[in-house]
C-alpha cells in the first residue's frame, strides 16, 4: 500500500488529508466549475477536488492506511 493517493491529477500523501466531503459540491453560482466534485480538504486550508469514483478510493485507502475501525464487541467500548 502506498502513502500516496491520486486526487485530480496529483499525487498527495494519505496523511495530508483533514476530511473528505460526503456530498457534492453544490453552491448555485453560475459558472462554478466544481458542482457535482467532493472536496478533499488537506492541510493549510488547501483543497482538492474528485469525482465520485475518486473520492470512493480515497476514503478506501484512508481506512487501509489506518486499519479501520474494524468491530468492537459488546464488551469493549474502547476505539
Amino acid at each position: 500500500m502506498s502513502i500516496l493517493c491520486n486526487i485530480d491529477d496529483k499525487f498527495i500523501p494519505l496523511y495530508r488529508i483533514m476530511w473528505v466531503a460526503a456530498t457534492p459540491h453544490f453552491c448555485g453560482e453560475e459558472g462554478c466549475v466544481r458542482e457535482g466534485s467532493y472536496e478533499i480538504r488537506l492541510e493549510q486550508g488547501e483543497s482538492v477536488w474528485a469525482n465520485t469514483e475518486e473520492r470512493d478510493i480515497i476514503i478506501q485507502q484512508l481506512e487501509q492506511w489506518q486499519g479501520g475501525l474494524g468491530s468492537l464487541d459488546s464488551d469493549d467500548q474502547s476505539w
